[in-house]
């Protein structure tokens, strides 16, 4: 990500990743997509970013491969949407850590702006990034909700990664 000081050589790990999640637009481009908000006009409208930090941000988040482009037909000429890569939904337990700890630790300027992490399974707002605090399992997008009270009275579910056609190759055998 030329942002800002390349990082992704340096020996440390954390140095590593926060080259390419430590960019607080990145990060916010990143929550919209969960949200299934994958449409540039879409984004632009909800972060009120400008179109060149915008498409910036998006192409650095495509070329680390977290994020990818899909085609798609509104009618009109051809547009690409951005959808999450399996890379991509890994992050998911570092934007959830920030939320929590953002709801913890940080006042929020009104009652509606808060945002809440939620397994789906259990329907249970958790405190944990990874698992659920109500009933122990893991967190994943498919069974993980956000309540934003600024965007909706319930919970949405995330977005995924497409599923991919790829086949697991075990001792020479598909899996």
């Amino acid at each position: 990500m030329a942002l800002r000081s390349d990082w992704s050589r340096r020996t440390c790990s954390m140095a590593r990743g926060l080259d390419i999640l430590g960019d607080p637009w990145g990060m916010l481009v990143l929550r919209e997509v969960f949200f299934g908000n994958g449409r540039f006009d879409a984004i632009k409208a909800r972060l009120g970013a400008s179109d060149s930090v915008l498409t910036r941000r998006l192409a650095a988040l495509v070329e680390a491969g977290l994020l990818t482009r899909r085609p798609y037909d509104d009618g009109g000429r051809p547009r690409q949407e951005y959808v999450l890569t399996a890379k991509g939904e890994d992050v998911l337990p570092v934007l959830n850590a920030v939320v929590i700890w953002s709801e913890k630790h940080l006042s929020a300027p009104s009652e509606q702006a808060h945002m809440f992490v939620v397994h789906s399974g259990c329907g249970q707002r958790t405190t944990s990034a990874d698992s659920c605090t109500a009933c122990g399992k893991r967190l994943t997008a498919e069974n993980t909700s956000w309540h934003s009270l600024t965007r909706t009275a319930t919970p949405v579910s995330l977005a995924t990664a497409p599923a991919t056609q790829e086949t697991t190759q075990t001792n020479g055998t598909a899996a």
